[in-house]
């Protein structure tokens, strides 16, 4: 197990997939390095704007879209036209299998967030700061 989390940033559609458990993998364009076992602290963009939930990371894998998408189109919760929209461009999909899923019972808002410390989002993803609010490092120990 990593003891750096993972800040993800997801749409609110593609958050709550995961959290239902219809999507089991997130498809990202650049590659990211984090071990089995890391947190994924899932972070959902506007409108929601909230820290939602926890997951774990089983591994990221690196295919060729073709590859990625016949193994793994039924957990994206991802058109076609979406799949290779995303990809356009790039000749690897990254994909981060994830597991133990927790939802939040309250979402920590960007807004409450921000009254805790100096606090950005990233666009994609990035690992936990020390300066991070306290709230983000307590999901770690939980």
């Amino acid at each position: 197990m990593s003891d750096r989390s993972l800040l993800l940033s997801l749409r609110p559609r593609f958050a709550e997939a995961i959290l239902n458990g219809t999507k089991t993998v997130e498809l990202r364009r650049r590659p990211i390095k984090a071990p089995h076992g890391t947190l994924v602290v899932l972070y959902a963009s506007a409108p929601t704007m909230a820290v939602v939930g926890t997951a774990r990371l089983v591994d990221v894998v690196a295919l060729s879209p073709h590859t990625a998408w016949r193994r793994y189109r039924t957990t994206l919760s991802l058109s076609w036209s979406e799949f290779t929209t995303y990809l356009t461009g790039t000749d690897q999909a990254h994909l981060l299998r994830l597991d133990d899923v927790k939802e939040l019972s309250r979402p920590h808002t960007l807004q409450a967030l921000r009254r805790s410390a100096p606090f950005h989002p990233p666009q994609s993803f990035r690992y936990l700061h020390p300066t991070d609010p306290p709230q983000l490092h307590r999901l770690a120990h939980r």
